[in-house]
């Protein structure tokens, strides 16, 4: 037997929420872009206030304009994020880890003029 669907929320409370959630987003943003720009904290320190910063931005897109946390079945909406948090981890991780080789393995300008002449005195142009 299915439970009955809750009633939709007012207007005016799912209103002051997005109200709510849009200016948390936007203090969030302030404040980072500030403290990178005014240079308030330098090095691993504002690496890590902005991360801190970007992850709470996370949690009140997710709270307030995805409303995770709010539905009928969380356990299937928590599965589905963890999920696409999964994916979006091995591909920034995939993308981190091909760059960082590709780097390691690049030749510099000089080693890469001084190859071209190499094959050009081969004959291999």
């Amino acid at each position: 037997m299915s439970s009955p669907q809750q009633p939709a929320k007012s207007g005016t409370n799912s209103m002051s929420a997005y109200i709510i959630g849009f200016t948390l987003s936007l203090m969030l943003t302030l404040v980072a872009y500030f403290s990178v720009v005014n240079e308030a904290l330098t090095g691993r320190a504002l690496l890590l206030m902005v991360v801190g910063l970007a992850v709470a931005q996370l949690l009140v897109q997710l709270v307030f304009f995805l409303h995770l946390g709010r539905e009928n079945k969380p356990r299937l909406n928590l599965l589905i994020f963890s999920f696409a948090a999964l994916v979006i981890g091995i591909v920034v991780i995939g993308s981190l880890w091909i760059m960082d080789n590709l780097n390691y393995h690049m030749m510099t300008p000089h080693e890469m003029d001084k190859h071209m002449l190499q094959e050009y005195d081969q004959g291999g142009i």
